[in-house]
């Protein structure tokens, strides 16, 4: 038997596939490393003002700076731990820091905050700073060829090149210089990320006894959450079946008893009436049939949830692609609510974002299903003022899961949500 041969076009979307994922990758470690470089200048700064009042205690003013640093490391701390909860699994904040100095070093804590201080604040600005200006420079190098002439003969030799430019070729090996950068980040880049944020991972997350208390408080909410997003859904359905189909019902028992005395007094409009108690009642099995549908959609259970959201991204208002990897099954629940999530984002999307096109993104690691909802428009989402976020956020941490909202003025939106969904 021949053996089966892969067809050109898939093994062409495939690389096209992976090379857009390594893009997207490379991306996504450049904006790790800026970030990790705003909080890496502030631990430098939280580090200088912890040597100044240190110092400063020989002559007393140091006493007084003394209990603002504790503050002034939690402050920091807490901006790395947002960061790497938006970047990753999620680190729970500590709270205020403990007042009085000896207090604080009593803290362990405290103590583990002060270590991660001293290597974010030498290594972690050290590597934000070699990956910025090595995309910096790998750009400037590139491009350098369009518009090295323009420049005074004094300044035309780029700062991290050690010849002098002085015709086309000198521009071009210039170029060659920026690619071979380019090509380090593309391979060092996702790494210098990571070694930055390693630290944080391992110093910034809570102790097992704090993390136990603070676990617990989280399950506490996550339950009334539940119980809020549940009592939510049952107003909904009972809404949707008072207001709608316990009406429609109504008219038709009213359109019968008028049918009935027609016919008995042999009227020549009973046979409207109940035509129209008929239609009427079509409506009611039309609209008891959504209320069903909004409990628990059957396309989950017929297609799985890929194909539930290939649907829904076929009647979305703008283009929408879906990439979804082999998933397999995922619990009930959470299937559901990805799904309700997706089909209120999309329609977010189709009627406030004025985007060109939107992606549905789904990646399942382990026993956590990731969700990304993506789109170009406008931006400027916020769920203070409704459009649906606040529903969405209910139902995702009544599974304890995770809710991020990414929407600068200007675009582009994107949503994402973390579910547990069992191994």
């Amino acid at each position: 038997m021949a053996a089966h041969q892969p067809e050109p076009g898939g093994t062409r979307r495939d690389g096209r596939r992976g090379a857009a994922a390594r893009v997207r990758d490379v991306s996504v470690a450049f904006g790790h490393l800026v970030g990790g470089l705003g909080t890496a200048l502030l631990a430098l700064a939280a580090l200088a003002w912890l040597v100044v009042a240190g110092l400063t205690c020989v002559i007393g003013v140091g006493l007084l700076l003394l209990p603002t640093v504790p503050r002034a490391v939690r402050a920091v701390a807490e901006r790395e731990r947002d960061r790497l909860s938006r970047w990753g699994p999620e680190i729970v904040g500590m709270g205020p820091a403990p007042s009085g100095a000896r207090a604080a070093l009593a803290d362990p804590v405290v103590r583990r905050e002060l270590g991660w201080l001293l290597a974010h604040g030498t290594l972690g600005l050290f590597l934000g700073l070699a990956g910025m200006t090595m995309v910096l420079d790998a750009v400037q190098n590139i491009t350098y060829p369009l518009w090295w002439r323009a420049l005074p003969a004094e300044d035309r030799t780029p700062t991290p090149v050690f010849w002098d430019v002085r015709d086309d070729a000198d521009a071009m090996a210039v170029a060659a210089l920026g690619v071979a950068m380019a090509v380090c980040f593309l391979l060092l880049g996702p790494g210098m990320a990571r070694l930055q944020g390693w630290p944080g991972r391992r110093l910034l997350t809570p102790t097992a006894d704090v993390d136990l208390s603070l676990r617990i408080a989280q399950l506490s909410a996550t339950r009334a959450a539940a119980l809020d997003a549940h009592a939510a859904e049952l107003r909904r359905i009972e809404r949707s079946l008072h207001d709608g189909a316990q009406n429609r019902l109504v008219a038709v028992t009213v359109l019968l008893g008028a049918a009935r005395r027609a016919l008995a007094r042999n009227r020549p409009d009973a046979e409207d009436m109940l035509e129209r108690a008929q239609e009427t009642a079509e409506q009611a099995l039309s609209e008891l049939r959504t209320a069903v549908r909004g409990i628990l959609p059957p396309v989950l259970a017929d297609r799985g949830l890929a194909g539930a959201l290939a649907g829904l991204a076929a009647n979305c208002g703008v283009p929408c692609r879906v990439d979804v990897d082999a998933l397999g099954r995922c619990p009930a629940s959470i299937e559901a609510t990805a799904y309700f999530v997706t089909a209120e984002a999309l329609t977010n999307v189709s009627r406030h974002s004025r985007a060109r096109h939107a992606t549905v993104t789904v990646r399942r690691a382990g026993d956590r299903l990731s969700l990304r909802i993506e789109d170009d428009g406008v931006g400027g989402a916020d769920e203070r003022r409704g459009s649906g976020l606040p529903g969405i956020r209910s139902r995702v941490e009544a599974h304890d899961g995770r809710l991020t909202l990414t929407s600068p003025p200007g675009g582009p939106t994107a949503l994402e949500v973390g579910l547990p969904c069992g191994s």
